[in-house]
């Protein structure tokens, strides 16, 4: 059979890592709130007030998200320019800039969609002078607003924080083994250095 040649093309890159956090995000999100919901799911989700809450959830889970896959990304890339690392941060910040201006965020949401723009360059800094860990422990942006902004009440949830943790990490791990089987990543990072 037919291997697909890897892609060495940043903007395919960033495409990808871009649909990746929506997914990450939509997934974690509807499928943990449809469980949950059982058999009350369709009265649930055709209740607005519920859905406001949901869009609210998912905006703030992908922000996040979008962070931890252009984070992952650069620890995957960093080994093949280990002689220009700032070039490399430089390309990734880029990335993410362009990935983050895909979707158009609904007014409120706007400053915190801004807020995460300006705050992913020190995001990065931060990992990449954090000890090196494995995917499976390395701590998750999107943890905290996951966890603060579930549109299903706290108390509703008891014992439960494990297997929504779970959740959002198997779709991460998910992330990083498609990226490794799509993408050429000393020819993604020779591209990125060269455009930056």
């Amino acid at each position: 059979m037919l291997q697909r040649r890897k892609s060495s093309n940043p903007e395919a890159f960033g495409a990808f890592l871009q649909r990746q956090a929506a997914f990450v995000a939509q997934k974690t999100v509807i499928d943990y709130c449809r469980v949950k919901s059982g058999r009350q799911e369709t009265r649930l989700f055709d209740d607005p007030d519920f859905q406001a809450a949901l869009r609210h959830c998912r905006w703030q889970t992908y922000l996040a998200a979008l962070a931890d896959v252009f984070v992952i990304a650069d620890a995957w890339l960093r080994p093949q320019m280990p002689s220009q690392p700032d070039a490399l941060a430089q390309g990734i910040v880029a990335l993410h800039a362009t990935a983050l201006a895909i979707e158009t965020p609904p007014p409120e949401e706007a400053a915190d969609a801004a807020q995460s723009l300006r705050a992913f360059p020190g995001q990065l800094a931060a990992r990449r002078q954090a000890p090196a860990v494995p995917l499976h422990e390395m701590p998750l942006l999107a943890e905290a607003p996951l966890f603060a902004t579930l549109p299903i009440h706290a108390d509703q949830r008891i014992g439960e924080a494990p297997y929504i943790r779970g959740a959002l990490r198997l779709h991460i791990v998910s992330t990083q083994q498609e990226m490794e089987r799509r993408f050429d990543p000393a020819g993604l990072a020779a591209a990125l250095v060269a455009a930056g």
